[in-house]
Formats: C-alpha cells, sequence, structure tokens
C-alpha cells in the first residue's frame, strides 16, 4: 500500500497471534520493520522469515511493563532507522475468571501494567520521533474496551483505560498531525487465550474459545492494513462489536446478555 511503503514500523507482541500476522502483511508492503516482544528466539525465527519477503527487520527483545526497556526499544530502533513513522501498540494478555473466584489479586496489576501502562511507558519515550515524522500511534484495543466481558473483568478494565487514553491523545496530538489509530479485535485465535491467567495466577494451557467460528491473526492484519495506511480512527472488527456500541445506549441488558452468551459458546 503506497500509504505504507518505506515507512519505518515497531510492533510490539510481535512474535505471535496478531503482532505476527501484522508483521508479515506489513512487510509485503515494504515497510522497515522493528519487531519487539520478550522471545527473543520466536522473533528471530519470524525476522528470517519475513527476510525472505521483505527488508530484513531489526529484532529487539522487550518487556513493555518496563518503562526502562520501553525507552531502550525507542532508543534502539533511532539508532537502527534514524526515525520513526508508525508505533504499533500490540503486546497484551488477559485474563478468564470470575472476580469472585480470582484468588491472586495480582493478575489484576500485571494486566494492567501490559495493556495500559506498556503502552503509555511506549507512546510517551516515541513521541519526540513520531512528532518529528508526522508519524502516527496505533494501538490494538479490544472490542472489551467498549463494554463489560464476563470473565475478563481486568482484561475489560484495561482495554477500557487503554481506549480512554489513547482517545484523549489523539486530540492532544492534532496539532502535531501524529495520528491515533485505535484498533478494536473481537474474538481472534490467538495464543492469548493459551496463556489467559486463571484465578490462580496461572495460565489456562488451552483455549476456551472455538477456534474454528472466530477469525485468524492473519484475516485480523489484514482488515486493520488498510486502516493503518489511511490513518484512520478506528476499527471494530466485528459486525456485533460495531452494533454493540449502539445497543449499549439503547439497550444496555440486551448487551450483556450477548456478552454472556459469548463467553458461554466460546465464539
Amino acid at each position: 500500500m503506497d500509504g505504507l511503503t518505506g515507512k519505518v514500523v515497531i510492533i510490539t507482541g510481535a512474535s505471535e497471534g496478531i503482532g505476527r500476522a501484522l508483521a508479515i502483511a506489513m512487510a509485503r508492503v515494504g515497510c522497515q520493520l522493528v519487531l519487539s516482544a520478550r522471545n527473543e528466539t520466536r522473533l528471530a525465527s519470524l525476522a528470517l522469515e519475513i527476510a525472505n519477503y521483505g527488508p530484513t527487520p531489526f529484532v529487539f527483545a522487550a518487556d513493555v511493563s518496563s518503562a526502562s526497556q520501553c525507552e531502550a526499544l525507542i532508543q534502539a530502533t533511532i539508532a537502527h532507522y534514524g526515525r520513526l513513522d508508525i508505533l504499533v501498540n500490540n503486546a497484551g494478555m488477559t485474563m478468564w475468571s470470575r472476580f469472585d473466584e480470582l484468588n491472586q489479586l495480582s493478575v489484576l496489576e500485571d494486566i494492567m501494567r501490559v495493556n495500559y501502562l506498556g503502552p503509555a511507558y511506549l507512546t510517551h519515550a516515541a513521541l519526540p520521533y513520531l512528532k518529528s515524522s508526522q508519524g502516527q500511534v496505533v494501538v490494538v484495543a479490544s472490542v472489551a474496551g467498549l463494554t463489560g466481558v464476563p470473565t475478563r473483568s481486568g482484561y475489560a478494565a484495561s482495554k477500557h483505560a487503554v481506549i480512554g487514553f489513547f482517545d484523549s491523545l489523539r486530540i492532544e496530538l492534532a496539532d502535531d498531525n501524529v495520528a491515533v489509530t485505535v484498533i478494536c479485535p473481537d474474538f481472534v485465535v490467538s495464543q492469548i487465550h493459551k496463556r489467559a491467567l486463571d484465578g490462580e495466577g496461572k495460565p489456562l494451557g488451552k483455549s476456551p474459545m472455538q477456534e474454528a467460528k472466530i477469525i485468524t491473526a492473519e484475516q485480523c492484519a489484514n482488515m486493520m492494513l488498510p486502516v493503518i495506511a489511511t490513518r484512520g480512527r478506528q476499527l471494530i472488527t466485528s459486525l456485533r462489536g460495531r452494533l454493540g456500541r449502539w445497543l449499549k445506549l439503547i439497550a444496555p441488558g440486551l448487551i450483556d446478555k450477548i456478552a454472556r452468551k459469548a463467553i458461554a459458546s466460546g465464539h
């Protein structure tokens, strides 16, 4: 896509799921990528794959819950490429437990640190360079950031925080011509579900989703690409997500039932 060719792009959480699929999609349109996640081995494997059909990515392992590591990621990007055009805040984690069955309250802190504070830390470090390039911040939020979702209260709270933060930031950055794009996927096939934390703060180990009935990470990335290329404001990937925004205003009880059914059915 013309709007993306040659752009220097950081993607966090790039080792798997949406981040990995988006990295491949952006490489194919000629982006110069910085791949970041905690698992350097998976990042290196992805970089080798991408090098077969696009510019060789720069790999930098980092934990977004650390402000110092976020700063280091930005500085390494500038040292390598000399600029930054697009920051994709994609790294995230989730939970799968009723709140009254949550025995490890540290789960809430961990989720908020990764899903909300991480993007805030990284964006703060990147802003001087994004202002210079009149670039773009992209954040992968969730439809759970638009309404309540049972068994995922801490996750939904973190995504509500993310949407509120970046909607506010969009207004602040308007005069700097820095675009802010919020992506709200519905359920997507991803390793994040297998690593969702249960009431004891331990990974589930298997996905509770009916993966055959939800979209793939590649489908999600393909939906994201044109919205990023046109510096769009927001993408909600599902019809029920788009309808849900209005139902919450006119029939809030109905949207509660839809959310309950979605979790119970796993899709």
